[in-house]
């Protein structure tokens, strides 16, 4: 069956949906793309629309609408949760950390947390050391997807630096060599050692 073709309509509604999501997740904290595209689509009057834009172009728009309606306190909180990051990936260092998600790329908000990933023998490796230094941490458990269909569960730390929240992903050793797919654009996530993360506070 033939793909109807796309119109100025179908156009002009795309544009509005990846503009208020991306206000959306700047404005509302809320990360899930879909969940923001599904919300955008409601308020611009056309939430039966089969024409959501992908999570890159969300991204993207992200991107720019922090550049414009960032205000001048925007970088200064990038580099704070740089800055949080880096500290947290120095008192980690044993368990080979990266950095990932909007911290890393540049689009975190106010609402945004700092996500590691961390390498362990096993979890319990990572929780022993959070008691033996006697920091409160919560736990639990996130989908991941490697390759095409495969998804695994993985133990999620979630403790406080200051005001912020450090988000830690407890993945095998061996898990440096594939990272999970990005929920953006379906590729292996990027991820950045602490002298790349040193790297980006350097160049401001």
């Amino acid at each position: 069956m033939a793909k109807r073709p796309v119109t100025t309509r179908d156009a002009r509604v795309r544009l509005l949906v990846t503009q208020e999501a991306a206000r959306i997740m700047a404005q509302e904290g809320i990360s899930d793309y879909l969940v923001a595209k599904r919300k955008a689509a409601e308020r611009i009057g056309a939430p039966d629309t089969r024409n959501l834009p992908g999570n890159r172009e969300i991204q993207e728009a992200l991107i720019e609408y922090q550049r414009l309606f960032g205000g001048s306190e925007r970088p200064a909180l990038l580099r704070k949760l740089r800055e949080v990051a880096v500290e947290a990936m120095q008192f980690l260092e044993r368990f080979q950390p990266r950095l990932v998600g909007s911290v890393l790329h540049g689009t975190a908000t106010e609402h945004s947390d700092v996500n590691l990933h961390l390498f362990a023998d096993t979890p319990e490796e990572l929780a022993i050391f959070l008691m033996d230094h006697d920091i409160p941490h919560e736990v639990g458990e996130r989908r991941f997807r490697f390759g095409r269909d495969d998804y695994v569960n993985v133990p999620v730390f979630r403790l406080l630096a200051g005001d912020l929240t450090v988000d830690l992903a407890v993945f095998p050793r061996n898990g440096l060599r594939e990272a999970p797919r990005s929920r953006i654009d379906g590729q292996p996530m990027e991820r950045a050692a602490i002298a790349a993360v040193r790297e980006l506070l350097a160049a401001g």
